[in-house]
């Protein structure tokens, strides 16, 4: 199905941002109800569902947090998410410094965090039990840890040279958070440790080190600006604007030097890409100027470019339960991406094709031996 992706005709979703789209996020529950963050700080929540039945249909939106919205982010939203565990809160972060923790039924804000600088991404564990840990990337180069339950966002991770592009959680280990930095630096951390940090990633494993020290423990050559665990966690992508992207074994932090070619990446932000779930080979649709580059995540095969929007694709998001692929893009449009439909076999060939005495004896046999035992 992944591989049949395409541009549907028969499926819009409605247009309602009027500036370019940065962020997408399907929530986890139902696999129903998407958000998307705009560059003028509106939020829409849409319903994918195609509640008319008919084969052509516009996904709606239920409602939007507008520029008229009192709590309206006041400058670009770069990330939201919903609460994995239900529908009923939903979080947004933007270069207004804040990072808001909105109540679903309300649309008011039951919290709001505020930063010294700008936020370029948040994450909150797909997986946790014991903790409420929201973990932000900002214009600072130390990580911030918000406590959802407190309120407070006491625990800092410190390690990085520059602003923190991207963050996320592990989804096999819910202590465990990766960060990508300005610097070049990919770190993991455990964040119950003093130091926090487990390790660095180093794009050479360390052969190249000797040599020079300053430039050890790199991941990337550039600005680290994307992260994306696989989904069972045990690999770790990644994407600079060395225009290369990387796939790491996230529990020796090995490079494991799969080979994608050139992955163009000119974003001065985060570039939210996604990984296929429950496909085998698994997938990444990795944003890439107008376009979404599809590869295969473990050989690094450039599979296919999916081509419909007019401007710089900023984001894509997975639905794993019918293998569909939503993207945002600075034309401000929302893209559905969805498996092309098999043709039918028409019956008369499938009935020649097997001549009728093959099919039904099987059964018949079947029912008759179990007849005579008992």
């Amino acid at each position: 199905r992944v591989l049949s992706l395409e541009l549907n005709k028969d499926r819009d979703v409605e247009r309602i941002h009027g500036s370019g789209i940065n962020t997408l996020d399907i929530e986890p529950v139902e696999g129903r109800y998407m958000l998307s963050g705009g560059s003028d700080g509106v939020i829409v929540l849409y319903d994918l569902e195609n509640l008319s039945r008919k084969p052509s249909y516009t996904c709606k939106a239920l409602f939007s947090v507008g520029r008229s919205h009192p709590d309206v982010h006041k400058f670009s939203v770069e990330t939201v998410q919903w609460y994995p565990h239900d529908t009923g809160m939903f979080t947004s972060s933007s270069f207004d410094k804040t990072l808001k923790i909105w109540d679903t039924n309300t649309l008011q804000p039951a919290d709001i965090f505020h930063f010294e600088g700008t936020v370029y991404s948040h994450h909150m564990s797909p997986i946790a039990t014991k903790h409420c840990l929201i973990a932000v990337g900002t214009k600072s180069p130390k990580v911030q840890l918000c406590d959802l339950k407190s309120g407070s966002s006491s625990h800092i991770l410190q390690g990085h040279r520059q602003e923190v592009l991207a963050v996320s959680w592990s989804p096999r280990h819910e202590y465990v958070l990766a960060t990508g930095s300005a610097d070049g630096r990919v770190k993991l951390w455990d964040v119950r440790r003093a130091s926090g940090c487990l390790s660095t990633l180093d794009q050479y494993n360390g052969e190249k080190s000797k040599a020079s020290s300053e430039a050890a423990n790199t991941a990337h050559n550039g600005r680290v600006n994307g992260l994306c665990y696989t989904n069972d966690g045990l690999h770790l992508l990644t994407v600079g604007t060395d225009d290369r992207m990387r796939l790491w074994n996230s529990s020796t932090g090995e490079n494991t030097l799969v080979n994608y070619g050139k992955v163009c990446n000119e974003s001065r932000k985060g570039l939210k890409f996604a990984i296929s779930c429950g496909c085998n080979p698994e997938f990444a649709f990795v944003p890439y100027g107008s376009t979404i580059a599809v590869y295969t995540v473990f050989t690094g095969e450039l599979i296919t470019m999916l081509r419909g929007h007019y401007s710089t694709v900023n984001c894509c998001v997975f639905q794993p339960h019918f293998q569909e692929l939503y993207s945002g893009s600075k034309d401000c449009n929302i893209l559905a991406w969805i498996p092309a439909p098999r043709e039918p076999v028409p019956d008369d060939a499938s009935e020649k094709s097997l001549p009728q005495q093959h099919v039904n004896p099987a059964y018949e046999d079947a029912w008759s031996s179990s007849d005579d035992e008992g």
